[in-house]
């Protein structure tokens, strides 16, 4: 068997790396105000210890990397990781997912460090409604670091929608309209119960399929065919649109079967499956020396540990305890 193949024949190729748990936002459903408890700086791996990871991860079969947080931005020198990681063979896809605070004095280096594709988590479109959301007033920031991406010459730019019932139901077509109107990836994204915050309820949750109608109110979606490096979302476009819209539904349609991924948290662990806390310790060995060899079979061990599918309809049962902050987007 592949070094990449799973127990149920699924090809892992692609890591997600959290950089970092500390953010410049307080998003309600994300990080808590109360009882927030940051990593160490000691128990963070630095930089060299994350590009030996990945390094070994392409021995393996990683093709992909995703560098996440926390906020990655505000990790100081940032973008030189970024070019470190451009750098390193064998890796044919590297983006960035960041809440865009920082984007517009950041587009410009992280874009000359090498990345070219960037996601941008922004929830609404309304200035007072993102504060309530983010517990910070930094909408503007956010609105011109998309417009800077975008001259810099970024693309795609994604867009990360987590639609909430009650909070951004009502915008979604406002959404959908700037797909029409700017070349941005609109991802609608279904709100998970994750960590122990208590904030998800039933009640909040919006189906992509009742998304997805309400847009159709709004004009035809055609959908757009599955390439090689795309994620989980379903692509589509409305017609004479600059940009197009995505549906990615972790509850409704379980993407589980084609799950190509691993997660690598800002503390060191290997995570095989974002809905559960099972992990593998890659930090303690790394440290105490072991060899490229010893962090090859670390990986094979998270492979081999991922699930054949989550259980997000259980995480009541304590499946899932970490909070998004400190896993990675």
């Amino acid at each position: 068997m592949a070094p990449n193949l799973d127990h149920y024949n699924r090809e892992i190729t692609y890591l997600r790396v959290s950089v970092i748990d500390r953010c410049n936002l307080r998003c309600f459903y994300c990080t808590p105000v109360k009882d927030l408890k940051l990593f160490a700086h000691a128990d963070i791996l630095s930089y060299e210890e994350i590009l030996k990871v990945i390094r070994v991860g392409t021995d393996i079969g990683i093709k992909k990397v995703r560098l996440t947080g926390g906020e990655p931005l505000i990790r100081r020198n940032f973008a030189h990781l970024v070019e470190s990681v451009c750098r390193i063979p064998r890796i044919e896809d590297i983006s960035v997912t960041t809440n865009g605070v920082l984007l517009r004095e950041m587009a410009l280096p992280l874009f000359e460090a090498g990345i070219r594709r960037i996601n941008v988590s922004l929830d609404t479109l309304n200035p007072l409604k993102y504060t309530k959301i983010t517990r910070r007033e930094c909408f503007h920031d956010v609105w011109e670091g998309l417009q800077v991406a975008e001259e810099v010459g970024f693309s795609p730019i994604k867009v990360n929608v987590v639609a909430i019932r009650g909070l951004n139901d009502d915008e979604l077509l406002r959404f959908a309209n700037l797909s029409v109107l700017r070349p941005y990836h609109i991802r609608f994204i279904e709100y998970m119960p994750i960590g122990r915050d208590g904030n998800w309820t039933p009640e909040k949750y919006i189906s992509s399929d009742e998304i997805k109608a309400e847009l159709e109110i709004f004009g035809p979606l055609y959908k757009i065919p599955h390439s090689t490096n795309d994620g989980p979302a379903e692509r589509y476009r409305f017609e004479s649109a600059k940009g197009e819209i995505g549906f990615i539904s972790p509850l409704s349609h379980h993407f589980c079967p084609s799950c190509n991924r691993l997660r690598l948290t800002a503390d060191g662990k290997l995570r095989p499956c974002l809905f559960a806390d099972d992990e593998v310790d890659i930090k303690t060995p790394l440290r105490n020396g072991c060899s490229h060899e010893d962090l090859k079979v670390l990986f094979r061990e998270a492979i081999a540990r991922k699930p054949r599918e989550h259980h997000a309809e259980t995480l009541e049962k304590g499946e899932c305890l970490r909070l998004m902050s400190t896993i990675g987007g």
